[in-house]
């Protein structure tokens, strides 16, 4: 495999793992609704678990609600137990056609526990893109040992490595820097 296509591929996983890592800040609860909340709930419907997008279609009708209309109302009352199981802990109000969540503001001292959160969300990407860097910082070094690349190559491909890996890292660190704007918004 040619350095080219190696620091493609290294700079492609680094892209994944940024996304993830955005992905992630998103299913953190700041103080306004955000439909990424329910990602995670799943309700038993028809006879299987299915996630809650595919039962119902989650709206934001001010910035502190959620409302949940159902396709069928016959699967409310799933619905409602699928949020009460979750780890949302929000409580449903079901008006009969739909059902509510509203979003309480956040206290300081849960705002200072979901920035300890994204702080550890943040340290995983870091890591996710060190480890995509170490493995092919490897498969460099493999290439060198090989005689398929000079070592005037492998040391310039460490460094783009290098410029890329910080470049990655930086991403993550300005979502995070965003994400905890938001939390400490009040």
């Amino acid at each position: 495999m040619p350095v080219n296509e190696l620091l493609q591929s290294a700079e492609s996983k680094m892209t994944r793992s940024v996304e993830a890592t955005r992905h992630e800040f998103t299913l953190i609860r700041t103080g306004r609704a955000n439909p990424a909340m329910l990602e995670h709930v799943v309700v038993t419907a028809y006879g299987s678990d299915l996630p809650l997008q595919q039962v119902a279609s989650i709206t934001v009708p001010d910035p502190r609600q959620l409302l949940i209309t159902p396709f069928d109302r016959n699967n409310l009352a799933a619905i409602e137990k699928g949020i009460l199981k979750s780890d949302v802990n929000l409580t449903p109000n079901n008006d009969g056609t739909a059902i509510r969540l509203s979003i309480p503001p956040l206290t300081e001292e849960r705002r200072k526990e979901l920035i300890k959160l994204l702080h550890k969300k943040i340290e995983l990407g870091h890591a996710a893109i060190r480890n995509v860097r170490h493995e092919c910082h490897n498969q460099l070094r493999t290439l060198t040992k090989n005689k398929e690349c000079s070592e005037d190559d492998e040391k310039r491909a460490q460094e783009k490595l290098q410029k890329l890996t910080d470049h990655y890292i930086a991403e993550i660190d300005k979502a995070g820097k965003i994400k905890e704007q938001e939390l400490l918004e009040v």
